[in-house]
């Protein structure tokens, strides 16, 4: 007998020194982590991105043999210069942005350079997916800035060069890495010039965050 009391009293103590966790217990498993995008690239480059967008729909811009123009558009954001931990105060830091656009039907194509501001919408409910931008800055083009009695057809007139630009995205995070945005843009020379048609472009695009 006394082999068998040995026996089973080395079983009792290896099973009591096996740790029991919640999940043995029936507890519910912690739900999965909130998304998060990085607060902090690993790089200098923050994202780049490329999309396409209508021209000036209904003005001389946006006609080209009664088709509207359209442009390939390519951007690049930078890093925010200065991180808050405090996500409130975090969203007022903007990040700097050099982008430009090329207009497949020949007519004004632009360069620009400014900051990007990036808030979530309702992170708590939307898993912090879907966002909202502003971007404010200049951009310098090829159009034309001339009289408007002069303007060759297929063209606004623009008045002058550089110009404000502002551009507002409505965008989604598919991943943490991968996201889409459709686009708003506008650009004038807000009254400073004789001429003052501006552009006003609707476009998308797609992003990746380092």
């Amino acid at each position: 007998m006394l082999p068998i009391l040995r026996t089973c009293l080395v079983g009792g103590l290896a099973l009591a020194s096996v740790p029991v966790t919640a999940a043995d217990l029936g507890a519910p498993r912690a739900p999965a982590p909130v998304y998060a995008a990085p607060v902090q690239p690993l790089s200098i480059v923050s994202e780049i991105r490329i999309g396409g967008a209508v021209q000036d729909p209904g003005s001389a811009e946006g006609k080209a043999r009664g088709f509207s123009t359209t442009n390939v558009n390519g951007e690049i954001l930078f890093a925010k210069p200065v991180l808050s931990l405090d996500p409130f105060w975090q969203a007022f830091v903007p990040r700097p942005t050099v982008g430009g656009s090329y207009n497949t039907g020949g007519r004004t194509s632009y360069a620009y350079l400014g900051a990007t501001w990036t808030v979530d919408l309702f992170p708590e409910t939307l898993g912090r997916r879907v966002f909202l931008e502003g971007f404010f800055g200049g951009a310098a083009h090829n159009g034309y800035t001339g009289p408007k009695a002069g303007t060759p057809y297929g063209f606004n007139t623009l008045g002058c060069n550089p110009l404000f630009r502002e551009a507002a995205a409505l965008g989604f995070r598919i991943t943490e890495r991968l996201s889409i945005m459709a686009t708003v843009e506008h650009m004038s020379n807000a009254g400073l010039c004789a001429n003052n048609r501006g552009l006003t472009n609707y476009g998308g695009k797609i992003g990746y965050t380092f």
